[in-house]
């Protein structure tokens, strides 16, 4: 049986800088959360599949972040690792209401 998902209210839109990732912790995850410069929130898990590297530390490009050990593309959207690399993170569905950020997990 799958557990049902919930909207957890993480932080606050004003709060969180462009480009800049945030490392937050819910329900025991650890996940990366971005907000992007077109305005867009993305969540992901916090750790590179390949060596546990922060990704929340890591550089934004547009709808990617760059893992700060081993430079590893990870889609923000997709959570895929750009070949010829291989490896996938979990991604979280967000939503912004009355300037917070939701996530559900």
């Amino acid at each position: 049986m799958k557990a049902e998902k919930r909207k957890v209210k993480i932080a606050e839109l004003d709060h969180l800088p462009k480009q800049i990732g945030k490392e937050v912790h819910v329900n025991g995850k650890s996940i990366a959360l971005f907000h992007l410069e077109n305005g867009a929130i993305r969540a992901i898990g916090s750790t590179c599949p390949h060596t546990n590297g922060p990704l929340a530390e890591g550089i934004v490009s547009g709808e990617y972040v760059f893992c700060p050990l081993k430079n590893w593309k990870v889609s923000l959207i997709t959570g895929e690792v750009q070949k010829p690399d291989d490896g996938i993170v979990e991604t979280y569905k967000t939503e912004i209401h009355d300037g917070f950020v939701y996530i559900e997990v």
